[in-house]
């Protein structure tokens, strides 16, 4: 578990209706801007097809063949469109990929290395099925040499197909579905810079790895301006071009070395304080000031996102497509294509191969004990994704112009890719229709419901047992969010009066050392009747939670020194700690602070206001 807060949309009852509150919001950012692209991508890709298959497919060809050159000092590079496409725009996308990869192993989902087992390993029989199918049919020839088609997923088309055939809500297979997308991007990216790859330079070789040395350095002097990043990974591309190996190896390795972390308590009050001092002096120097402060206050990896996701989704992506989805079917191209083993090789081992591969890779795992699929995913979803896993698009259509010339070749292979991003999607809406019916796995999602109601003969509760409205708290005291919302709680308390009770329940996280002992600690005090003012002080020392430090605040709330330190020796309290660990997981609480108004998963911002109005709406719906 990691400490974020619940920043989703406040809508604390019609909980079925929104996923997002279970996801961090980089990674929300994410499948919304993927899933929004999809339909663009298609479209665009028929628009291709038909372009290309009119009177006017001339145009088309004569566009993506004009020459471009940037050219400085009597030095440039000249390609035509399809390559500056190809070559320069997918580095962008490969780029953010990567991005998007160090922030999830940095501070995202795939911090706890615990849960990557099962999707490495379904993600390896993704890649090992897929190509012994292809492999199968094409066994020699310039045909064979196609095989790294297979290998990718397109994540875009992926989740905006699983918006459309899969469950209601499915966001915990939405994350394990980008999990396996991450290995797919890693592996395919090196079999491209590797395999794909013309005759290597290597002085130019050296100037890039050069580059992505100066990266790193960068990230350990904690380098927090943007402009240094981005003008290395330019010269990175550049000296990638050149050395002959693809490009888009450049584009990953660059965007896995930009540093990515949780933002620091200590600059986020001070870019608060600096834009306070801009408000009340609104001058440029101030401005100035507080734009830095706030910069620092964000990693570079995020900031670099930012800008870049949403161009890249809805632009580069996009290009792309319509540079290299326009195949020319006509004068018997498409029926030669539909009797070959190689446009068969490339769907069976997309569409099949990525199901079974995944699928069985999942499940085994799983029945070996390497691991476990997420909460609310069953194996049904999971052969189902597996099977919409098959569109590969995006990478397979690259991997398509660098593994042939044979415009033949091209051709056959790009129907393959079309064809099984068509029967992929069928095949995962057909498993995952026969999971809800036969199986009974309908949404794939985490609990929304408080799995073990408020007990006041176990709980903390400050108010009136009998009090109509109910906040329960999952927190953790070394957590600066949480601190944040203790204030919030306090004013929703003020505002409610009689009518609230407040219940606070520990889920100390993995990521801060000191958190569980602080828990303890807070109980050792609540046997000696100052639970609530351990709570307070805690809070108002969060960076004082060493064992000596407890003793100290103990001493200051009133309770005795010698009795406090036997008791936060004592293991039935911290039995206490993981029973209510355990009631987090079994509610679906994956990050603190986590707000249940009664016992519905409050799926909004933790500021005051918007607990308030959660209150009131819950208090709205029972008196109906």
């Amino acid at each position: 578990m990691t400490a974020e807060p619940a920043t989703s949309e406040a809508t604390p009852v019609d909980v079925e209706d929104d996923f997002a509150d279970q996801l961090r919001t980089p990674l929300r950012t994410f499948i919304r801007t993927e899933s929004g692209s999809a339909g663009l991508l298609v479209v665009v890709a028929l628009v291709a097809l038909l372009w290309a298959n009119s009177p006017w497919s001339g145009a088309y060809d004569d566009l993506w063949h004009t020459m471009l050159t940037v050219d400085l000092g009597g030095n440039g590079i000249s390609m035509d469109l399809h390559h500056w496409v190809n070559d320069g725009l997918m580095v962008v996308f490969f780029f953010v990929v990567g991005l998007e990869v160090r922030r999830e192993l940095a501070v995202g989902e795939l911090t706890e290395r615990s849960r990557l087992t099962v999707p490495v390993v379904a993600g390896i029989g993704g890649m090992l099925v897929p190509v012994a199918i292809f492999l199968a049919l094409n066994s020699g020839g310039e045909a064979a040499g196609g095989w790294g088609i297979v290998i990718g997923t397109d994540t875009a088309v992926l989740l905006g197909m699983l918006a459309l055939v899969g469950p209601h809500v499915s966001t915990q297979l939405r994350i394990f579905l980008l999990t396996l997308s991450v290995i797919d991007d890693l592996v395919a990216v090196s079999v491209i810079g590797i395999v794909y790859s013309d005759q290597i330079s290597f002085g130019a070789l050296a100037l890039a790895g050069a580059c992505l040395v100066g990266l790193v350095v960068l990230d350990k002097r904690h380098e927090w301006r943007a402009w240094p990043y981005v003008t290395l990974t330019i010269v990175c591309w550049v000296a990638t071009l050149s050395s002959g190996v693809h490009a888009s190896i450049a584009g990953m390795l660059a965007g896995l070395l930009v540093p990515a972390y949780d933002p620091v308590r200590i600059k986020v009050e001070n870019a608060a304080a600096q834009v306070r001092a801009f408000r009340q002096s609104p001058l440029p120097d101030v401005q100035r000031t507080a734009r830095r402060s706030l910069n620092r206050a964000i990693s570079v990896n995020e900031r670099l996102q930012e800008v870049l996701h949403v161009p890249t989704s809805y632009v580069v992506v996009p290009v792309f497509a319509l540079a290299n989805a326009g195949v020319d079917l006509r004068d018997g191209v498409l029926g030669d294509a539909l009797a070959s083993p190689l446009t068969w090789g490339v769907t069976l081992g997309l569409v099949l191969g990525k199901m079974l591969g995944i699928g069985f890779g999942a499940v085994g795992a799983v029945r070996a004990g390497w691991g476990s699929l997420p909460q609310g995913v069953g194996s049904g979803h999971v052969v189902a994704g597996a099977a919409l896993s098959g569109i590969g698009f995006t990478v397979s259509l690259l991997i398509v112009g660098l593994a042939f010339d044979d415009e033949r070749l091209v051709a056959q292979a790009t129907v393959g890719v079309l064809l099984s991003a068509v029967l992929a999607s069928v095949v995962g809406w057909l498993v995952f229709a026969f999971a809800a019916r036969f199986m009974d796995q309908r949404d794939a999602a985490l609990p929304v419901h408080l799995a073990d109601p408020v007990d006041h003969d176990v709980d903390h509760v400050k108010g009136d047992p009998g009090a109509e409205l109910v906040l329960v708290e999952y927190l953790d005291y070394e957590c600066p969010f949480c601190l944040r919302a203790t204030g919030s709680a306090r004013e929703v308390k003020e505002h409610f009066g009689e009518r609230l009770q407040y219940v606070v329940r520990h889920l100390p996280l993995d990521v801060h050392p000191h958190a569980e002992l602080a828990a303890v600690a807070v109980e050792a005090a609540s046997r000696q009747g100052r639970f609530w003012e351990m709570h307070e002080q805690l809070f108002a020392h969060q960076d004082q939670l060493e064992r000596d430090d407890l003793v100290a605040h103990a001493e200051a709330v009133g309770c005795d020194p010698e009795q406090f330190l036997a008791d936060l020796d004592d293991e039935s309290l911290h039995d206490r700690i993981r029973r209510d660990i355990a009631s987090a997981e079994a509610s679906g609480v994956r990050g603190t602070p986590t707000f249940f108004v009664g016992e519905t998963r409050h799926q909004g911002a933790f500021d005051a206001l918007s607990l308030i109005s959660a209150l009131e709406q819950s208090a709205r719906h029972q008196t109906r």
